[in-house]
């Protein structure tokens, strides 16, 4: 009897295993990576195969059917793992979906119908089961890695039952199919040369032939390019991807913000032309698709985009670039929580692969596996490209500078230099990591501030409509002309955010109406395009200023900024977060990269009111093993990263009192675990309330776990995750090595 094993599309913690199902003799088209439809309990269900050939017989050398079992095909831990034996049965007189007893000897519940051509293969499933395991994830939410957004297949409850719903047929525009064959993979590489028209330098030559080693051995050898901004990485990249099409194989790029998209996009299309897919979160999901589809057809070979991009079916791949590779962008937040750069090291190895990791800061943890790891090679660009120096980078103490009378946002140094630039008909960068009016509003009578009802967070101030925000849950409100609680009309608005330093900056250059001043972050780019219209209006020629949070710290490429100003450096270090250091570091050395990339000298001004700081003062000085020197013995001594790794296990709910017990109980039984199985190196904090310990409407409590940097963190405590009994209002996830303990 043929039988497939088949992962549910349902959304709940209670299925954690495929199940198998009866595949009819008169069915054709069932194989792995379809979408089928079944029946589970009571009602009909979408599933996607991920295995086939199984049969019960199978199971003599697996679980005992009906017993709980995790995967579909081994631990997860080996990347040539066979998906092949599934994890529960389905039998036709279960009216609940779960197994019936061994002794019932009943016949096992056929697949009804076939609902799609496959949307991955083997490699897929195994990847599945990857992801899920190593994560301790849903396994529903990882097979949607894999699946187009909005293209699938769905079962949705109605009045009188459950209904399938198949995804509409997307009509092509008349004309739009291609008149012309797409061009073979040597075409492309032949292309590709024809553009290199830039000599390398001897720090790239050195970085390219790393890479090209890794490509070329195909076993998943990953090369790390710690190159200073502006060492030509980029350039390393698309010869990277030019050898892999010369070998006849795909890539895929990961950038960790949108905003980088437009620039990075342009420069691979312009080597690559129409063999380049796009994508990312700001397009439909027709447009998503498409892009999907000619990938996997093979019409497009090279895919640049975020996170997500990762996941597209690119036939034999042979490189994956992550540029910025220590952005926390490249974790997801929800499930499945995984790093894209540890996925893509396991995909590497799996397709005999070359991974390549760029960064002018890589993460502590990437350079700690360059160091023990052979696959990992590190090759250093410690020079700009065009041999421009790096920018001076002043530290400003703006204690002194309040002491000293000033009471100006901009510093006197800073405002000189603004001018100085604005004057010769350059431009500037402006960062704050910040978005908001003010931080809070505060009452100065009786101390009031006015916070989010559903989160535990105070709201932003936004000028633009005198509106008050929660940036966590999106909530807006009118700001109050008095205090609610007392009546004041004293309502101070404390810190400040980006529309407030456009207001002041705007009055600084009242007599400058020629100069451009481009605001960006999450509110001013909230719209389709908007990234890439706001940066063309900054690179128009003339005098600008560039003002924005965090994305405008990385990847931006002008030739004529000579000016970056930090306004507030401190953000990052008052959070009470193991990497909050690293952070800063980091953002200071990313945004002092923007100035003095062209012919003109460049100049980066950090405004703090901590100046003693290593990670500021090492990262003005370039300096990162002065911060190494500091920043690692701390974690050594506290236990953390790369030292350790951890879990942080979330509980959250609507009832404070219900969160508060689930997350107690299961922090006992993690002790007992940590007791009687996981030994020594193991150790857990217990069950606390979390930094914002409500968020969108939900309590939230959180148990810390600490493990030895080799252990098998899902082999030991999926158990006691896994085996706890679900309860109804209160939910339960796991985040495997989090960047953030907020």
């Amino acid at each position: 009897m043929r039988t497939v094993s088949v992962v549910l599309d349902i959304q709940t913690q209670a299925l954690d295993a495929a199940y198998t199902y009866a595949v009819p003799d008169d069915m054709d088209g069932v194989q792995v990576g379809c979408a089928v439809l079944v029946e589970f309990g009571r009602r009909r269900a979408v599933g996607y195969v991920v295995a086939e050939e199984g049969s019960v017989a199978a199971f003599s050398d697996g679980p005992e059917a009906g017993a709980p079992s995790f995967g579909f095909g081994g631990s997860g831990s080996a990347p040539d793992a066979p998906a092949s034996v599934p994890g529960r049965m389905c039998f036709v007189d279960d009216l609940r979906g779960e197994p019936a007893p061994q002794e019932k000897k009943a016949e096992l519940k056929a697949v009804l119908a076939v609902l799609s051509a496959p949307y991955f293969d083997e490699d897929g499933a195994a990847l599945i089961e990857y992801i899920a395991h190593t994560y301790l994830a849903p396994l529903s939410s990882c097979v949607h890695l894999l699946t187009p957004a909005g293209r699938t297949p769905k079962v949705v409850k109605r009045e009188d039952g459950w209904e399938l719903q198949k995804p509409a047929r997307r009509r092509k525009p008349k004309g739009c199919e291609a008149d012309t064959p797409p061009a073979t993979d040597v075409e492309l590489a032949r292309r590709a040369c024809e553009l290199e028209i830039l000599e390398l330098t001897e720090g790239q030559r050195r970085a390219f032939d790393a890479v090209r080693s890794c490509v070329e051995r195909g076993c998943g050898d990953v090369a790390v390019i710690d190159g200073v901004t502006g060492s030509g990485k980029t350039e390393v990249y698309l010869r990277a991807i030019r050898r892999s099409l010369e070998l006849g194989r795909g890539a895929i790029v990961l950038v960790p913000e949108i905003a980088l998209t437009p620039q990075t996009v342009s420069r691979f299309e312009s080597r690559f032309g129409a063999t380049v897919a796009v994508m990312h979160s700001r397009m439909t999901q027709a447009e998503r698709f498409d892009q999907w589809e000619a990938v996997r057809r093979g019409e497009k070979r090279v895919v640049v985009g975020a996170r997500s991009a990762l996941f597209c079916p690119v036939p034999s791949l042979g490189v994956i670039v992550i540029d910025e590779e220590h952005e926390s962008t490249y974790k997801q937040k929800s499930a499945p929580r995984y790093h894209a750069r540890d996925v893509a090291a396991w995909m590497a190895k799996r397709h005999g692969a070359a991974l390549v990791l760029g960064s002018a800061t890589p993460s502590i943890e990437t350079l700690c596996r360059c160091k023990t790891d052979p696959s990992w090679h590190r090759v250093a660009l410690p020079e700009r490209a065009n041999g421009r120096p790096m920018p001076e980078v002043r530290v400003i103490d703006m204690a002194r500078e309040f002491g000293s009378g000033s009471r100006s946002m901009f510093a006197r140094e800073l405002v000189a230099d603004l001018h100085a630039a604005l004057d010769a008909g350059r431009k500037a960068v402006l960062l704050l990591n910040q978005r908001g009016f003010a931080s809070f509003v505060l009452c100065r009578d009786c101390g009031f501030v006015p916070e989010c009802p559903t989160c535990s967070v105070s709201l932003t101030y936004h000028e633009r409509g005198n509106m008050l925000a929660c940036h966590h849950c999106g909530r807006r409100m009118p700001a109050p002309p008095v205090c609610p609680a007392c009546g004041s009309p004293y309502l101070k608005k404390f810190g400040a955010g980006t529309q407030r330093v456009e207001a002041e900056l705007r009055k600084l250059l009242a007599e400058r109406p020629e100069v451009r001043i481009v605001r960006m972050d999450a509110d001013t780019t909230a719209t389709r395009d908007a990234h890439a219209r706001l940066l063309d209006e900054f690179a128009r020629p003339g005098a600008a200023v560039l003002l924005g949070t965090q994305m405008i710290a990385k990847g931006l490429d002008f030739d004529d900024v000579v000016l970056v100003g930090v306004i507030d450096a401190d953000t990052q270090l008052r959070l009470p977060d193991f990497r909050s250091a690293e952070r800063t570091f980091d953002l200071i050395e990313q945004v002092a990269g923007r100035a003095g990339r062209g012919a003109f000298e460049g100049r980066v001004l950090v405004q703090t009111y901590m100046p003693e700081s290593c990670a500021i003062q090492a990262a003005a000085a370039y300096d990162r093993r002065r911060f190494l020197a500091d920043e690692l013995p701390k974690r050594k001594l506290l236990g953390y990263p790369p030292y350790v790794r951890l879990v942080n296990i979330l509980v959250w709910g609507d009832k404070a009192e219900e969160v508060r017990e689930v997350a107690i109980a299961l922090s006992a039984r993690i002790e007992k675990m940590i007791r009687d199985v996981a030994g020594d190196g193991w150790t857990s904090l217990g069950a606390a309330p979390c930094a914002i310990d409500k968020l969108r409407g939900s309590h939230r409590w959180h148990i810390l776990i600490k493990a030895p940097a080799d252990a098998d963190i899902a082999a030991a405590i999926a158990p006691t995750i896994r085996g706890r009994r679900a309860h109804k209002r209160v939910n339960v996830a796991c985040d495997v090595d989090p960047l953030s303990l907020l």
